[in-house]
């Protein structure tokens, strides 16, 4: 809570009617943080451990969800939106989605807890699916990271792993940027970071230099000269219209 605190105030030191959602699994669905949250005007969305009692509230659900996967012979999810609170440990009452999941492997189910009013998002299969589960993708492009060797720390001061992190996350910008401006229609645009630096980056040339430009001749064998040059042309016509 007190870590919590600390960044949400210094957010909103410079932003102080922002809207902030926090997203996270299990582990912080903890009723000091909720409580905070709700005294704070800060939304949550948290993954919420199974147990006996939420299973059987998404009992019809779970039914439901084994006879669509038994008929269609795929994965099947039904969702229910109710309100919960546990035994000992919530002081109040608190929105709850629950997935009742069939894959041809069994019973998968799942839940999360939310501040987030129906007014804000009615929908519960959007609020998982789409708001939830979005949290994963952001934690791969957390780890992404340490395909640019953010886990490098192995300097003798504090300072100079920390200059290291930096260069790190600062490469890491600017290949996410590559991808999503220069890479967004090619096979590439969905590539990791390693495999773009491995088929783009890590190329031989030959460099020319003169007094206004630096020219980069690849060989023409090269296999993917195209997306290279796809990549150059998107980049140019976004900065050069910024």
């Amino acid at each position: 809570v007190e870590e919590m605190a600390r960044i949400i105030g210094q957010i909103r030191q410079t932003w102080r009617r922002v809207r902030i959602i926090l997203r996270g699994d299990s582990g912080f669905a903890s009723e000091p943080l909720m409580r905070w949250c709700e005294e704070h005007r800060v939304d949550y969305v948290f993954g919420l451990a199974r147990n006996s009692r939420l299973e059987a509230a998404i009992g019809e659900q779970a039914a439901e969800a084994k006879r669509q996967c038994m008929t269609s012979g795929k994965p099947s999810r039904v969702f229910r939106d109710f309100r919960y609170r546990t035994l000992k440990s919530w002081s109040r009452t608190r929105r709850v989605i629950g997935k009742a999941e069939h894959t041809l492997q069994g019973a998968n189910p799942r839940f999360i807890v939310t501040s987030l009013k129906r007014r804000h998002l009615a929908d519960a299969r959007a609020l998982y699916e789409d708001l939830y589960c979005a949290r994963g993708e952001a934690e791969n492009r957390i780890g992404e990271q340490f395909e640019l060797f953010a886990d490098r720390a192995s300097s003798a001061t504090m300072a100079a792993n920390q200059m290291r992190l930096w260069f790190s996350a600062m490469a890491y910008v600017l290949v996410d940027t590559l991808r999503r401006v220069g890479l967004r229609r090619t096979q590439f645009a969905d590539a990791a970071v390693a495999t773009i630096r491995l088929k783009l980056l890590k190329l031989g040339a030959q460099v020319r230099t003169s007094v206004r430009r630096i020219h980069f001749a690849i060989a023409s064998g090269c296999p993917n000269k195209v997306e290279f040059e796809l990549a150059y042309l998107y980049l140019r016509r976004a900065f050069s219209s910024a």
